[in-house]
């Protein structure tokens, strides 16, 4: 494992997805400056998740094709340079071309940096877990940063969200030079590793097992995304708890995906990839009823945290079997399951909020249950891959790690 370029795939992934977290973070400062309906700033959101979920596999194929490591920092340059632009834009049209520009830059990084992360990580599942523990994390800090700035200077400052991303930008320039000091080279990419063309036996892509995992990371999306946009109105509303505890639970929602991203690694390593899979669809489904149905906050908080782990300990692991299912096109792989995981919730959320309107959170909630059965019966159907060691997606010809 090439710790030290991990590390920075890392710091960029937080970087990359503050863009994404930041979107829904300036919706509220858009309607008390702007005075957008909620119709309108619905159809900003829509801008940047559903044009990214379409575009993002059509980066990965641009990456199988060749290794375009260029394409993660110019993605998450361009969603700095669309969110900055969104807090000057002087009109609603401009506001939303902004903002789906942010989303094709973030929908850039992912394909190129999530090869990148598989081939310094070699065949360790706690290294995709780390590196997509770096997006929980970038979401995460989101809110709290757009409050810092917007909130102090207006969406005027909005220009100063750019900031990490040039800082991000010149170390990922110095990076080459860096390691060429220190005599490593860089991990080389999953194309050039694990292509056709490199010698061994040629790989064949499965797609019908692919086919299963998206149908898995469809179910999953879907109900992920309901309890984010949902839980802490449902813990007010439902459940009579103040707007605090409200905000108590969807942060332990998030910390518990985080945890349960890292703990999905670890078993991966331990006891194989389909373990953590299995393992964590069995468990969710338990808990997400028990969000649904939780008599008091009390009960629903640890249902919370319990959910939170259990849906996120199949993800690192997923993103390897995707890429291991399509062994000569990694990047279409990898683009697909993390577009869909992140998107189609998204798409369907204004569906699930018109459902809640009408029939109340909890049915909502509810169908967002029904929904996460699919996941279940399509992650338990999910088998590993084994790949021949000098053909693997994993395997590099490297020097020592960093």
């Amino acid at each position: 494992m090439k710790k030290g370029q991990l590390a920075f795939l890392t710091g960029s992934h937080v970087v990359n997805d503050l863009y994404q977290g930041a979107v829904p973070a300036l919706l509220p400062f858009l309607m008390s400056e702007r005075g957008y309906s909620y119709s309108a700033v619905s159809g900003i959101a829509l801008a940047a998740t559903g044009l990214s979920s379409v575009v993002q596999p059509v980066f990965g194929m641009l990456v199988d094709r060749a290794a375009r490591d260029w394409l993660a920092p110019a993605g998450f340059l361009t969603a700095a340079g669309g969110i900055a632009a969104a807090g000057v834009a002087d009109s609603y049209l401009l506001t939303w071309l902004c903002v789906a520009v942010a989303g094709i830059g973030i929908a850039a990084y992912h394909p190129a940096a999530t090869n990148q992360a598989r081939a310094a990580g070699g065949r360790s599942q706690r290294a995709m877990s780390l590196f997509s523990v770096g997006g929980t994390l970038g979401a995460s800090l989101a809110p709290a940063l757009v409050t810092l700035v917007v909130g102090s200077l207006g969406l005027s400052g909005a220009y100063l969200l750019a900031v990490p991303a040039v800082v991000m930008a010149l170390l990922w320039t110095v990076r080459g030079p860096w390691l060429r000091s220190r005599g490593h080279t860089p991990a080389q990419p999953l194309t050039a590793a694990g292509g056709k063309g490199s010698g061994g036996p040629e790989l064949v892509d499965d797609w019908r097992a692919f086919a299963t995992l998206v149908t898995a990371t469809v179910g999953w999306s879907i109900p992920y995304v309901t309890v984010v946009s949902l839980l802490s109105l449902h813990v007010q509303r439902d459940l009579h708890a103040s707007s605090g505890a409200g905000a108590v639970a969807l942060t332990s929602f998030t910390l518990g995906g985080a945890a349960g991203t890292l703990l999905g690694g670890w078993l991966g390593d331990h006891y194989g990839r389909t373990m953590p899979v299995r393992t964590g669809y069995l468990l969710g489904l338990p808990a997400l009823a028990a969000v649904v149905f939780a008599p008091t906050f009390r009960s629903a908080e640890i249902a919370v945290v319990v959910c939170g782990i259990a849906l996120f300990l199949p993800f690192a692991p997923q993103v390897t079997l995707a890429q291991d299912y399509l062994p000569t096109r990694p990047g279409t792989a990898s683009g697909l399951t993390l577009g869909l995981a992140m998107s189609v919730g998204g798409l369907a959320s204004p569906l699930f909020g018109r459902l809640a309107d009408a029939q109340g959170l909890r049915t909502a909630l509810g169908v967002g249950l029904a929904v996460f059965t699919i996941a279940v019966v399509a992650g338990l159907r999910l088998r590993d891959r084994a790949l021949p060691a000098d053909r693997s997606p994993t395997s590099t010809r490297e020097p020592a790690s960093v």
